[in-house]
């Protein structure tokens, strides 16, 4: 398994605004965190992709652009630089926990 995979077809699919291909990439229980919260601010595929479908492919200038990349183990860590977004450039990180070629945690900062 390389945890790159997934976490790549995740980014293809999000900017091409394509919620089926992009949430296929995700395990069915998928919880996502934004630290310092403890408790998941989404949970399951299901809500997850209702969530990307209303709140960010309706976005038509939505793009993300990885500046960098580290892999350790099953442990992928973005660097991103989002457009469309709101004004102006945002820059994240995305530290995606791939499980059985699917990512199963993420945690956005």
């Amino acid at each position: 398994m390389n945890p790159i995979e997934p976490v790549q077809r995740q980014l293809d699919a999000y900017n091409a605004h394509d919620a089926e291909r992009f949430v296929a990439e995700y395990a069915d229980d998928v919880k996502v965190f934004r630290p310092p919260a403890t408790e998941p601010i989404l949970s399951g595929k299901e809500t997850f992709k209702a969530h990307y479908a209303k709140n960010r492919f309706t976005l038509p200038n939505l793009h993300a652009e990885v500046v960098n990349r580290m892999v350790a183990g099953n442990i992928v860590v973005d660097h991103e630089r989002i457009t469309g977004l709101q004004d102006g450039v945002v820059e994240a990180i995305a530290v995606y926990q791939v499980i059985d070629d699917r990512i199963a945690t993420v945690w956005f900062y």
